[in-house]
């Protein structure tokens, strides 16, 4: 393999990884009873909707939303010009997660889903 060729695999390595949204999985279960939603506004910023119940709790929704689209061009280079990368951005395609947590009387989490 020529060097070039591997230095531009190479690049095209990190801007497939740049691309690439990393996340990291939470355990839920092991915060309920001790998570505020405090806590929850300092750790994923402010809820999309949130709404108070008439017994008092405190139900908030967080909305993620992910985009499928794009593309990677990799070109062979012609002419004398050197081989290039580039990244093609195609129409995206979206998904949501909405999160969901419900907090007692005392902003503690008391129950979570996701949808």
């Amino acid at each position: 393999m020529k060097p070039i060729t591997t230095v531009w695999l190479g690049i095209l390595a990190v801007v497939l990884l740049a691309g690439c949204q990393l996340t990291r999985s939470i355990n839920w279960d092991s915060r309920v009873g001790g998570y505020t939603f405090d806590q929850a506004v300092i750790e994923m910023g402010p809820p999309d909707s949130q709404a108070k119940l008439s017994d008092g709790r405190l139900v908030a929704q967080w909305i993620t939303r992910h985009s499928a689209g794009g593309a990677v061009l990799v070109g062979g280079g012609f002419n004398g010009y050197p081989a290039g990368v580039g990244v093609v951005q195609t129409a995206p395609s979206y998904y949501e997660n909405k999160l969901v947590l419900t907090f007692g009387t005392n902003n503690v989490l008391a129950a979570w889903a996701k949808k």
